[in-house]
Parts: C-alpha cells; sequence; structure tokens
C-alpha cells in the first residue's frame, strides 16, 4: 500500500491516481491518514456508486439477517399460486 501527503498529492496526482489503480493509496495530513483513494478504473458507474453507498450496505445487511427459505420450499409455494 502506498502512503503520499496531501502536499505531494497535489503535485503528482496523475501518478497517484495510477497507484490506485494497482493498490489502495494512503493520503496523509500531518503523517496521519487522512483519507484512501481507490482506483476504479474499467468499472461502471452503477459499481462504483453502489459499492460506496452505506445505505446501500446496510440494505444488504439488513436483508442478509432476514429468515430465508429453501429453493424446495420456495417452489412448493409457487407451485400453490393460481396460474
Amino acid at each position: 500500500m502506498k502512503t503520499v501527503s496531501v502536499r505531494d498529492l497535489q503535485k503528482h496526482v496523475k501518478s497517484s491516481v495510477d497507484a490506485a489503480q494497482r493498490g489502495k493509496v494512503v493520503i496523509t495530513r500531518k503523517g496521519r491518514p487522512a483519507a484512501v483513494l481507490i482506483g476504479v478504473e474499467g468499472e461502471d458507474w452503477e459499481s462504483v456508486v453502489l459499492s460506496t453507498s452505506a445505505p446501500f450496505w446496510k440494505l444488504l445487511e439488513k436483508r442478509r439477517n432476514q429468515k430465508t427459505i429453501s429453493m424446495q420450499e420456495m417452489k412448493r409455494v409457487l407451485a400453490k399460486l393460481p396460474r
């Protein structure tokens, strides 16, 4: 993982963005972590937006904690529905 200061980031934006495509770049301010630069080149907009959306991840966590049924059970339920 690469580390770059805010001051150096301002001078070397392109090389820092290039480095972020290979791995995370930690941006520091006064020697302490302030942000993380993550490369997303090649990803589509929807993937980028959803992967950084806190409400989306909370919804997923909520859904994963809900009770589920097996595929066999679902087929039985669907078979009983009128056509």
